[in-house]
């Protein structure tokens, strides 16, 4: 008889948000076959009773604590508490606050959630987040200009998640979909700033994604848009469209969002220093 899962408790302590202790714990139970994570979540943990809840937490569902405190009191009760406990202790940020300190030998401010604090930056990422909600699927094309990333596809090959993705690391995305027959909107040929990127995916992937979508929506009747001989003429012409406009290709096949995500940054990033070399050149060479 073959067994189930492998459960994992997973503690996750932080004085702010949690956010930071989830992605990575996320990130790490992934590589594990057959394992199933319970997370418990402690966030704003700045009190010792605060703290005694969360410990007691752990002792009674016993697994991997990760953690992100500033407050050395706290962790110390934390690693404290965990040895007496014998589960694992894992700091996520102090490691890397340190070494930077030494590197740079400076005291850092030991403020809880700093990292979360309202500025500019903050704001910054709302605004491109509501972009991208209201840019998503070709509306509004008219605004495509204020774009920092716009995506070109057929329908199902991520543009919408990987866009989100994109606009909550603080980058306007939008989206614009490929639809046989049908003309992009003319703005998206006027563009200067945006960075435009087609995203291409296997026709076979891409019909059984569809016919997916198709079967959570009730939807049975067989169209072209899930006929295998269509959906290869349908990307065919979506390349020779990209290959025409010379916007980079990225094939979704095999990505996640946030592959995906991470190959746009680099090639928005390398062609953005690209063309400020080319400025600082004119500027240092003026005609």
């Amino acid at each position: 008889m073959s067994g189930g899962p492998t459960i994992l408790h997973l503690h996750l302590i932080s004085d702010s948000t949690g956010e930071t202790a989830a992605s990575v714990a996320r990130a790490s139970v992934v590589q594990f076959n057959n394992v199933h994570a319970i997370e418990h979540h402690w966030p704003l943990v700045r009190s010792r009773s605060q703290m005694q809840k969360a410990i007691d937490s752990v002792a009674a569902n016993p697994g991997v604590v990760i953690y992100t405190l500033v407050d050395g009191g706290l962790s110390q009760a934390l690693n404290e508490a965990c040895v007496e406990l014998n589960v694992p202790c894992i700091p996520i940020i102090s490691r890397v606050v340190k070494e930077i300190s030494a590197y740079l030998n400076i005291e850092t401010s030991a403020m809880p959630g700093r990292q979360y604090i309202l500025d500019e930056e903050y704001f910054s990422r709302m605004e491109a987040i509501n972009y991208s909600l209201v840019h998503d699927d070709g509306q509004h094309a008219d605004h495509l200009d204020q774009a920092d990333i716009v995506l070109v596809g057929p329908s199902r090959t991520s543009k919408t998640p990987t866009c989100i993705y994109l606009s909550y690391r603080g980058y306007k995305a939008a989206n614009v979909p490929f639809v046989p027959n049908i003309p992009l909107p003319d703005k998206l040929f006027e563009l200067k700033r945006a960075f435009i990127v087609g995203l291409t995916i296997n026709p076979e992937n891409l019909v059984q994604i569809r016919k997916n979508r198709l079967l959570s929506l009730h939807e049975h009747e067989n169209t072209d848009y899930v006929d295998i001989e269509q959906v290869k003429e349908e990307m065919a012409a979506a390349r020779r469209l990209f290959t025409k406009q010379r916007w980079p290709v990225i094939d979704v096949t095999r990505r996640s969002v946030e592959e995906t995500a991470a190959t746009i940054l680099k090639l928005y990033h390398e062609k953005k220093e690209k063309n400020e070399n080319k400025e600082n050149e004119h500027g240092a060479h003026p005609g």
